[in-house]
């Protein structure tokens, strides 16, 4: 990963970040409160964070000439997580590392 910028690293990072927290706050958090925490809108988007989160890590790590393309959709889908996460509600750490990651990966997307 000699070739990867900063930004890159810091994109990576984030992403990683994102990718777990939401993990764990769906496995741990959002199925015991159940409600509004397990509707089927809110776990498929969190869902496809982690797993857009996961391809952007595995695009960028190896500097693909194509990762501004899983950048793009992956800021996208961390946005509606994150505004997803907030109508929740009590889902603090999630929707401050999917804006997090968010800004990251629209950074590295233009």
């Amino acid at each position: 990963m000699s070739t990867a910028t900063a930004s890159m690293k810091e994109c990576i990072e984030n992403c990683q970040e994102c990718q777990t927290t939401c993990a764990d706050m769906l496995t741990s958090h959002c199925l015991s409160e159940g409600g509004d925490h397990v509707g089927q809108d809110h776990v498929k988007l969190m869902l496809d964070c982690i797993a857009a989160c996961a391809a952007c890590v595995d695009f960028m790590s190896r500097n693909s000439d194509h990762h501004a393309h899983y950048c793009k959709a992956c800021a996208e889908i961390c946005k509606a997580c994150a505004d997803s996460c907030e109508k929740v509600g009590n889902m603090d750490k999630c929707v401050k590392c999917c804006r997090k990651c968010h800004e990251s990966c629209s950074s590295m997307a233009s």
